[in-house]
C-alpha cells in the first residue's frame, strides 16, 4: 500500500470515526438527559422527541425515517458526500439509541432542574453534532431542511434554523410546561454555538475533507 492510498485510508477512517463517535455522543445525551428531563431541541431532533412522547415511537425508528424525508428533499442542494456521511451518521444514532434503551438511564434525572438539562443537554448535543458535522455529515436532518428552505425562500441559513427550531418548540408546548420550554429554548441557543464552535475550531490540520462550512 503505497502512502497516499494509506493517507486516503487513514483520512476515511477518522472521518467516519468522527462520526460515529458523534452521533453515540448525541444519543446518549437525548436518552439520558433529555427524554428524562422532558428538555426537547427544534428541528429534526426535537420532532423525534415529540413523536415519542405523544405517539410512543422509539427515536431509533423515527430519527432514520425523517432524516430520509429531509435528505431526499434537499440531496439535489447538498451534494452526494453529504448524503453518504449523513446516511451514516443517521443509521449509527439510531443504532447507539437503540443499545442505550436497553440499560436504564446513566444519569440521575434532572426533571426537577431544567436550567441545569438545558446546559447538560446542550453540551451533549452541541459536540456531537458539532463532531457530525465537522466531518462532513449531519447526525439529523436538520441540516438539509434548513439549507432546502434557505435555498427556495432565499433567506440566511441562520433563520431557516430558527424557524424549524421555533415551530418544533411550538409543538413541544402540547406536552412540555413553559417553564421547561424556555429552557428548551436555550438549549437551542447553547447547542446551536456549540456546535458552530465544534466545527470550525483549529486543532492543528484542516477539517476531514468533505467537512461543511458552519452550518449556524
Amino acid at each position: 500500500m503505497d502512502t497516499r492510498r494509506a493517507g486516503r485510508l487513514w483520512a476515511a477512517l477518522a472521518k467516519y470515526g468522527m462520526l460515529v463517535g458523534g452521533t453515540a455522543i448525541l444519543a446518549f445525551g437525548l436518552y439520558n438527559v433529555h427524554r428524562q428531563s422532558d428538555i426537547t431541541e427544534g428541528g429534526v431532533l426535537g420532532l423525534v422527541l415529540f413523536f415519542d412522547h405523544w405517539l410512543g415511537i422509539t427515536p431509533a425508528l423515527v430519527s432514520p425515517v425523517l432524516d430520509a424525508v429531509c435528505y431526499l428533499v434537499g440531496f439535489r442542494f447538498l451534494g452526494k458526500e453529504f448524503a453518504k456521511c449523513s446516511l451514516v451518521a443517521s443509521l449509527s444514532f439510531a443504532g447507539w439509541y437503540a443499545l442505550f434503551e436497553q440499560f436504564p438511564p446513566l444519569l440521575p434525572s434532572l426533571r426537577e432542574h431544567p436550567a441545569a438539562a438545558a446546559l447538560l443537554g446542550a453540551c451533549f448535543v452541541g459536540l456531537g453534532v458539532g463532531l457530525a458535522v465537522r466531518a462532513g455529515g449531519a447526525a439529523g436532518g436538520d441540516d438539509a431542511l434548513a439549507m432546502t428552505i434557505s435555498h427556495l425562500t432565499k433567506c440566511p441559513i441562520s433563520r431557516a434554523y430558527l424557524f424549524t427550531d421555533v415551530v418544533v418548540l411550538a409543538l413541544s408546548s402540547t406536552y412540555i410546561p413553559l417553564k421547561n420550554l424556555l429552557c428548551s429554548l436555550l438549549t437551542v441557543t447553547i447547542s446551536s454555538f456549540l456546535i458552530g464552535r465544534v466545527q470550525t475550531i483549529r486543532l492543528g490540520k484542516k477539517p476531514p475533507e468533505g467537512a461543511l462550512a458552519p452550518a449556524k
